[in-house]
């Protein structure tokens, strides 16, 4: 069974000269996942890393890879994020004319499927699909960089997400991306949010190991008080 909330570091924020050693530091405070963010400078204003990373990462660490897909087309390199090691697929609802599609393919590659809203997307348009994915990833920020603040009208597209999976007995879980911090972590908790990507507050912490830590005892103890 998975547990209640899992912490996601982001590679976004770490340095690029010694991801082995970021790695190693966010297994050490127990990270479930690592989140690998991929931008090219079109679908997002930034260019990050691409599928020769991810094929380093798969190597560097057993920890399964969250791989969200910032690009246009992304249909034309699911194949490839697939072979490079990635273990899950987020794309993004807005700019795929044929989002059921692109979510099919992921799943036949026998991937973890996810599906992203921005912030200014409401919940409303992922209705169709809501059945069809493992995780809903809810945009704090507008993406494309780190270090932004968490837009607080993102906790209740999580509460939203939350009401419609246990009315339609749905089994995604609730991602959250942007802003998440030891100052927001409670309140993305108690609002619904299970999978915490972290990227700035992890990464740029003087201990990365103990910042894992600390951000899942912060988000248990708010669930501990959740009614």
């Amino acid at each position: 069974m998975r547990p209640p909330l899992e912490i996601a570091p982001s590679i976004l924020a770490a340095d690029f000269a010694a991801l082995g050693e970021a790695v190693r530091a966010i297994e050490k405070g127990g990270a479930e996942l690592l989140h690998v963010d991929v931008m090219d400078g079109h679908f997002v204003p930034n260019i990050s890393i691409g599928i020769p990373v991810v094929e380093s990462l798969r190597k560097a660490t057993r920890l399964p890879l969250d791989v969200h897909l910032m690009i246009e087309a992304p249909e034309r390199y699911i194949d490839a994020f697939a072979d490079a090691g990635a273990d899950s697929l987020i794309v993004h609802q807005e700019g795929n004319h044929h989002l059921q599609r692109l979510l099919a393919s992921i799943r036949h590659r026998k991937l973890g499927v996810g599906v992203a809203i921005n912030p200014a997307t409401p919940v409303g348009t992922l209705v169709e699909v809501l059945g069809e994915v493992d995780v809903v990833l809810v945009m704090s920020v507008n993406p494309g960089f780190g270090g932004q603040k968490f837009l607080p009208g993102s906790l209740g597209k999580m509460r939203m997400l939350r009401e419609l999976r246990e009315r339609n007995r749905y089994t995604y879980r609730i991602q959250v991306d942007g802003g998440v911090g030891m100052d927001t972590v409670a309140d993305i908790a108690r609002a619904g949010g299970e999978i915490l990507v972290a990227g700035t507050c992890v990464f740029h912490a003087p201990d990365p190991a103990e910042a894992v830590r600390k951000l899942r005892q912060a988000g248990a103890e708010a669930l501990a008080q959740r009614v």
